[in-house]
Parts: C-alpha cells; sequence; structure tokens
C-alpha cells in the first residue's frame, strides 16, 4: 500500500466508522498512549522486563496502532506524508550521509 493510499483509507475509514477525527490534542495524546504501549512490549520482548497474563505481546499490533494515529493527525493537518518523508530522506542525506559511515560505534564488530 502507498502512503497516500493509507491516507485515503483512513480517511474513508473515519468518515464511514468513526463519524469524525477526534480532536487533534486528543489524537496527540492518543499517539502518546499508542507509543508508550509499544514501548511496554518492546520492553518485555526485548529488555528485562515479562509479560504478565493476557498482555498484548505483538509489537505489529502497536506499531500499526501508532501509524494509524499518526496518520490520523496528518490527515487533520494537511499533511502529505509522502512529501514530507520525500523532504525527509533529503535532509537526512544531507546531514547523515558520512556521519554514521565514520561512527565507530556504528561498526559492526569483528
Amino acid at each position: 500500500m502507498e502512503i497516500k493510499e493509507l491516507q485515503e483509507r483512513v480517511d474513508a475509514w473515519i468518515k464511514e466508522y468513526g463519524v469524525r477525527y477526534f480532536s487533534e490534542l486528543t489524537n496527540m495524546a492518543c499517539l502518546t498512549e499508542e507509543v508508550g504501549e509499544l514501548a511496554r512490549v518492546m520492553a518485555r520482548r526485548y529488555g528485562d522486563q515479562s509479560f504478565k497474563a493476557g498482555e498484548n505481546t505483538d509489537p505489529a499490533d502497536e506499531m500499526a496502532d501508532v501509524l494509524w494515529v499518526l496518520v490520523c493527525l496528518a490527515n487533520q493537518t494537511g499533511v502529505d506524508l509522502t512529501a514530507a518523508l520525500e523532504a525527509n530522506f533529503a535532509k537526512k542525506t544531507a546531514r547523515d550521509k558520512e556521519r554514521h559511515k565514520a561512527n565507530g560505534k556504528l561498526r559492526a564488530e569483528d
């Protein structure tokens, strides 16, 4: 699925099933909540914590929730995520094209 299609599908779903978008501030709070839920799964799966009985263990589900709310915010604020990501790639390439290669901390261990 292309990013533009994702934005269109989320918008269509909101209009059909969601009645309307939550306010931008509410969605920002929802995004923060979803990122926290992803952090919980990551801490338990890859960190030192353990899962509680019945707790979601799927990072993919939580990542999709984060993406969903982020797309809602983009739609609400008129952000074309394709254009934004293209600009972000250009910015990162200009800034970091040699920096990470020169970082000894990132070199693979022998």
